[in-house]
C-alpha cells in the first residue's frame, strides 16, 4: 500500500535525533571490508528485490572491485531506523525509499545529496519526487499511481467517463441487496485522502502552493476542492451503501465486492493486481475515467528511488551504484523480474511495448498524476484530512464547512510544529 501510512514513527524518531543528524557528515559510519580485503557496499532492499539485485550485482562488483552485500529488510523499517542506525554505524550504505520519505530524510540530514547519471531519461515529475530545496537526494527507480480496475466478465470495456460510471448504477446486477437503491457498480475509497485527492485535484484543488513547497498556501478548501467534495457526496449519499463511509472497513468491503464479482469497477493501486490474479479474476486495467468537468482524475504520483545514507563512508562507490542500478539495462531487468514500472524513460517505453494492461494504465495515469509534496509539513495533511470527506459524505457538514475545518486543523498543526 502507499508509503505515507508509516510516516508517524519515522517523524518521531527523526525528531529525537535531529541534533545528531544535523551535524552528521558520515564520519561515524563504520568502514566495512569483505574477507578478501575488497571494499563492501551494503545494499538494503525488501526481500522481493533480492533476486533482482543478485542478478545484476556481479558486473558492478567486477567493474568497481567491490563486494555488494545484500541485506533483506523491510524498506520502511530501514528508513525509520536510519536516524539511529546511521550515527551508530550500522545503517546500510544504499537503500530504496518511497518518494514521500526522501524529502524529509534529506532535509533532516540523513541522506546524502546525489548526482543523477541518467537525468536525460527523467522528466519533471520524476525530478520533483527526489528534490527538496533544490537539492537532489535520490535516483528515481519505480513509478506507481492509482488506476481503474474493471471486471471483464461484467463490463465489455473500461468506462471512459464518470458519466459512464453513474450510468452503471442503474444496472440491476450491481444492486446492493440490503440497502434499496444502492449500488456497487463503481467503488472508490474516497474517505481515504490518498484515494480522494485525485478527484479534488481534477477539479482544481491542491495540497500546497508553489508546486507543493509552500505550506502557507493550502488549496484543499478552494472552489475546486469544494466542487470535488460536493461531487463525491453524490456517490456517498445517492449510490453507495452506507458502509462506504467507514474509512476503516471500506477497503475490505471494496476488495470483497470486486473479487466476488459484485462490483463492476474500482479505483486501486498496482499493488492489488497480484491478489486479483491469485483469485483468478478476469480483470482489466485502465486509466481512471474523465471527470464531469472534462478534466482527468489527478492522483498522487508515487513510487520508489535509490538513496545513499549520509553516514556512509562509501559515498563514491554508492553514487556509482545509483548510476548503475538506474541505467536502461538494469531498469529493463527490474521490469522483467518484478513487473514494476521503471522510472527510466527508455525502460518505461520498452515496458509499455510489451502491451501489459497494468503497465500501460499506470504509465498513462502517471502522466496526469501529481508528485506528492515531500516537505515535512505533509505529515499534518494526512491527519487533518482524515474527516475531510466523511463529514460531508455523512451530511454532518456541508462540503465547504468540511473543507474549511480540515484546512484549519492542518494549518494550526503546521503553525504549532513547524514554526521557523
Amino acid at each position: 500500500m502507499s508509503s505515507f501510512k508509516k510516516f508517524g514513527l519515522l517523524a518521531m524518531v527523526a525528531v529525537m535525533v535531529l541534533m545528531l543528524a544535523a551535524c552528521g557528515s558520515g564520519s561515524s559510519s563504520k568502514d566495512s571490508s569483505s574477507s578478501d580485503g575488497k571494499k563492501t557496499l551494503t545494499v538494503s532492499v525488501d526481500e522481493g528485490y533480492a533476486k533482482y539485485i543478485d542478478k545484476i550485482k556481479t558486473k558492478f562488483e567486477k567493474d568497481n572491485d567491490v563486494t555488494v552485500k545484500v541485506v533483506k529488510k523491510d524498506m520502511f523499517e530501514t528508513l525509520e531506523a536510519l536516524p539511529l542506525d546511521g550515527p551508530a554505524g550500522t545503517a546500510p550504505d544504499v537503500m530504496m525509499s518511497a518518494y514521500d520519505r526522501i524529502g524529509s530524510l534529506g532535509q533532516q540530514g540523513h541522506l546524502a545529496e546525489v548526482k543523477l547519471g541518467n537525468k536525460d531519461q527523467l522528466d519533471d515529475n520524476d525530478m520533483k519526487q527526489v528534490t527538496i530545496d533544490d537539492k537532489v537526494y535520490g535516483a528515481p527507480a519505480i513509478i506507481e499511481t492509482l488506476v481503474l480496475y474493471y471486471n471483464k466478465d461484467l463490463l465489455d470495456k473500461a468506462p471512459k467517463t464518470f458519466k459512464d460510471l453513474e450510468a452503471l448504477t442503474k444496472d440491476s446486477r450491481f444492486n446492493f441487496p440490503t440497502e434499496k437503491g444502492k449500488s456497487t457498480a463503481f467503488l472508490a475509497k474516497w474517505t481515504d485522502f490518498y484515494f480522494s485527492y485525485g478527484l479534488l485535484a481534477g477539479y482544481g484543488g491542491y495540497v500546497f502552493g508553489d508546486n507543493g513547497t509552500n505550506p502557507k498556501d493550502i488549496g484543499l478548501n478552494n472552489a475546486g476542492s469544494i466542487e470535488g467534495i460536493t461531487y463525491a457526496t453524490k456517490w456517498f449519499q445517492n449510490y453507495w451503501p452506507k458502509g462506504m463511509q467507514d474509512n476503516k472497513s471500506a477497503d475490505d468491503f471494496i476488495q470483497d465486492q470486486f473479487v466476488k464479482g459484485k462490483a463492476g469497477a474500482i479505483i486501486g493501486g498496482p499493488w492489488s493486481a497480484a491478489s486479483y490474479k491469485e483469485a483468478k479474476l478476469n480483470y482489466g486495467v485502465a486509466e481512471i475515467p474523465t471527470l464531469d468537468n472534462g478534466k482527468p482524475y489527478s492522483p498522487f504520483a508515487g513510487g520508489k528511488g535509490w538513496v545513499i545514507s549520509n553516514y556512509s563512508k562509501n559515498k563514491d562507490v554508492a553514487q556509482k551504484w545509483l548510476d548503475y542500478v538506474t541505467n536502461t539495462d538494469n531498469q529493463n531487468t527490474l521490469y522483467d523480474m518484478t513487473n514494476e514500472i521503471p522510472a527510466n524513460h527508455e525502460s518505461r517505453d520498452a515496458a509499455e511495448a510489451k502491451k501489459d494492461e497494468l503497465t500501460s494504465a499506470v504509465i498513462a495515469q502517471y502522466a496526469n498524476a501529481q508528485p506528492m509534496p515531500n516537505i515535512p509539513e505533509m505529515a499534518e495533511v494526512w491527519t487533518g484530512a482524515e474527516n475531510l470527506m466523511f463529514d460531508a459524505a455523512s451530511g454532518n457538514k456541508t462540503p465547504k464547512q468540511s473543507a474549511n475545518d480540515a484546512v484549519k486543523v492542518i494549518s494550526d498543526n503546521i503553525d504549532q510544529k513547524y514554526q521557523k
